[in-house]
């Protein structure tokens, strides 16, 4: 329909037959789930390894209160999700992961390196089986492993994240070459331990109700038009000059990242290149990762400044403390426009 009465040269077949891996089933995946199938996808898997709360179905649109109170206890939210989507549309090929994923500053006991390894493995396993993956988890460092995998595997990756009354939805840099940065490109430290000895309602993130759904309309509809670009995933940014002069692009011209916020109702994009030296997608860190596999995980799990060490962040740190850097000379004339 929307091609017949709006968009001719819409492709929709392109989205449609898109297989989704959605890592996170909480607020954010829900809804990106449910935007999917308005698009037609039909093959989506969920990653999940939390159970359904009393106070998820009020915000997450694909759980009832009935998988909070199931006899047994509460259900998976990965599997709970996933049946969810196959009672809406029974056609959906819907499927539902548990998986703890390691993550950077949680330590592996012991006990636990077998069931690390294979959830390490079947992520892996899952990134590469997939056309698209979304990072729709809670804490920075959930995203870490998921990030790398799509970074070695070479899968488009749509990032989406909370505040309270703030979002950030952006593709990762995809392809050969030079590209946009990643998730973590903007950091100068390894992600760490940010759950740990922190009460239930510091762990969660607590955001205005409508946010969720912006974000992950736009997740979804960031994909689209990577779909509907003549260079698919790897299409150029948007910036202020080519905002209404990307004729070749069925949806438009693609931004990198979109920064939102409800307080006064602000949307702003602003495309970055790939930090040479990033904690996940640099070649010295994924080179690391196909040569030591799920040797590296465990360790960075253990020591996550070990990435900053293999990036190279650590020796441009290191370097920095001899610039010499003269303030007389960065003072600009005051009336520069900033």
């Amino acid at each position: 329909l929307m091609r017949w009465r709006a968009n001719q040269k819409l492709d929709v077949d392109a989205m449609r037959h898109q297989k989704c891996l959605l890592v996170g089933a909480g607020t954010l995946g829900c809804a990106v789930a449910r935007t999917l199938l308005g698009w037609g996808v039909k093959h989506i898997t969920l990653v999940d390894n939390g159970t359904v709360s009393y106070s998820n179905p009020a915000r997450q649109c694909l759980y009832e209160f009935a998988d909070a109170s199931a006899e047994g206890g509460p259900r998976p939210k990965a599997v709970a999700a996933a049946e969810s989507l196959r009672r809406i549309h029974p056609s959906c090929v819907a499927n539902g992961e548990v998986l703890n994923i390691p993550c950077p500053g949680h330590p592996i006991p012991p006990s636990d390196v077998a069931s690390a390894e294979e959830a390490y493995s079947r992520l892996s396993a899952l990134v590469e089986s997939h056309d698209a993956v979304f990072l729709l988890t809670d804490s920075r460092e959930s995203r870490w492993l998921p990030t790398i995998l799509c970074a070695r595997h070479g899968k488009p990756c749509i990032n989406a994240a909370l505040g309270y009354d703030t979002f950030l939805v952006m593709r990762h840099g995809y392809g050969q070459g030079k590209r946009l940065g990643c998730y973590f490109c903007n950091d100068v430290v390894a992600p760490a331990d940010s759950t740990t000895n922190r009460s239930m309602d510091m762990m969660c993130t607590v955001a205005r109700p409508g946010l969720s759904f912006i974000a992950s309309a736009l997740a979804v509809e960031l994909l689209a038009a990577c779909t509907q670009h003549p260079l698919g995933a790897a299409a150029p940014a948007m910036t202020m000059q080519s905002s209404d002069a990307d004729d070749d692009a069925v949806l438009g011209p693609v931004p990198h990242a979109l920064r939102g916020s409800l307080h006064g109702f602000t949307l702003g994009h602003w495309p970055a290149e790939a930090f040479p030296r990033c904690v996940a997608c640099a070649p010295t860190v994924i080179s690391a990762l196909e040569e030591r596999g799920f040797a590296l995980v465990r360790e960075a799990c253990e020591q996550p400044k070990l990435l900053e060490e293999i990036s190279g962040l650590v020796e441009l740190l290191e370097g920095g403390e001899e610039w010499d850097i003269d303030d007389d000379e960065e003072e600009g004339d005051d009336n520069d426009d900033f």
